[in-house]
């Protein structure tokens, strides 16, 4: 196994890394306390080329391979995990689900204005009352003539007040469970749908989150993505890849609290001299390295599966649940080190723990991820 990256991929993360440096970084702070991202970072992400990485060229996309987005979703993740989302979101959960299963004439639609940045995606799955549950959503598609008519409520959705179009799971027939779950791509100016913007979250402040409340809004059959009925094999796909995002994001999170560690460890002075001379500092930073090193190379794995055709989906739980975890232990263990400073949002690691704290939630809770390991393991299914 060669663990080099590639002359293309190097340049890649470079790419990210100044961009994160220049247009992300010295504003991270101010969008935090201000609970909103400059949108303007939504052109600027477009016109390198993030929006669209493993998107087609041929659609406007930038090309590239798994390995080389995990990269760019790092850094991301390390200067702010808000603008983390906008990428993970539109072109992991959405764009890249148009790419696999949208028609022709879909794909033309949306892959080009979603890799520019000209337009947002967002994935309209969870609802009030079905957060892991997903496939007993509530929202109804109801067919009229060659339309159809969706009302229902979606909860915590990202990029939701800010994007042009929703991937919307909706229920097109009576069938119990997932099995009458059905994928639209529904543009968010619809009469019908309102957006309302969620405030107050412990973390991910600067993000757009929204709560979609859609009303008989009518939906040509033609904006179906995928056959009727397979909305939730549609998701699940979408979701296994976006567990890589995840996870990538929080290897960026984790890699941003060992720099501010070490830094700051070798900076403060106590008892005479600098405090990374203590040996229980030591470990503590240890103690980072470490999980940054295991979470990237799970990670790593994953893409490295899916640019070889092969499956991945219970590595990219076992990617997400380990890195989500280890980013919030990496940033407790920052903040520890940071003492009575890491409590001031002058410092970066009591942002980081609060933007790590979600990532064991969504796209699938930790809990989620064991059971779906345990499942593939064992092959006894727990649901």
């Amino acid at each position: 196994m060669n663990l080099e990256l590639s002359e293309e991929q190097e340049a890649v993360r470079r790419l990210a890394e100044d961009f994160v440096a220049r247009e992300v970084t010295p504003h991270a702070v101010a969008w935090d306390r201000a609970e909103e991202v400059d949108r303007a970072i939504v052109k600027k992400l477009g016109s390198v080329g993030f929006l669209g990485l493993t998107v087609p060229e041929e659609y406007g996309g930038s090309g590239g391979d798994h390995l080389a987005y995990c990269l760019v979703t790092e850094e991301l993740g390390r200067g702010d995990s808000s603008v983390r989302g906008i990428v993970s979101v539109s072109l992991g959960l959405v764009a890249k689900t148009v790419a696999t299963w949208g028609s022709e004439e879909q794909k033309r639609e949306w892959l080009p204005r979603l890799a520019s940045g000209e337009a947002l995606g967002c994935f309209g799955l969870t609802e009030p009352g079905t957060g892991s549950d997903a496939g007993n959503l509530a929202t109804r598609a109801v067919r009229d003539g060659d339309d159809y008519l969706v009302s229902g409520t979606k909860m915590f959705i990202t990029n939701g007040t800010w994007a042009e179009v929703v991937l919307l799971f909706a229920r097109t027939d009576d069938t119990p469970g997932h099995r009458g779950v059905s994928a639209f791509l529904v543009p968010t100016d619809s009469p019908g749908m309102t957006r309302r913007a969620i405030h107050g979250k412990l973390g991910l402040r600067g993000q757009a989150t929204a709560e979609l409340v859609l009303e008989d809004v009518r939906v040509p059959a033609a904006a179906m993505l995928g056959p009727e009925g397979k909305g939730f094999t549609v998701a699940m796909s979408a979701l296994a890849k976006g567990r890589m995002s995840v996870a990538a994001g929080c290897v960026g999170i984790a890699q941003a609290a060992l720099d501010a560690a070490v830094r700051y460890a070798g900076e403060r002075e106590q008892f005479g001299k600098p405090i990374a001379s203590y040996q229980l500092v030591q470990e503590l930073i240890s103690d980072i390295a470490v999980d940054v090193d295991a979470a990237r190379l799970l990670t790593w794995r994953v893409a490295d599966l899916i640019d070889r055709g092969q499956d991945f989906a219970t590595a990219a739980s076992k990617a997400k649940l380990y890195a989500s975890e280890a980013a919030v232990r990496a940033a407790n263990n920052a903040l520890q080190v940071f003492g009575g400073y890491g409590y001031i949002d002058e410092y970066p690691v009591g942002k980081l723990l609060r933007d790590a704290r979600v990532m064991t939630l969504y796209e699938g809770t930790s809990q989620i991820q064991k059971l779906i390991i345990g499942r593939a393991l064992t092959g006894v299914s727990a649901f």
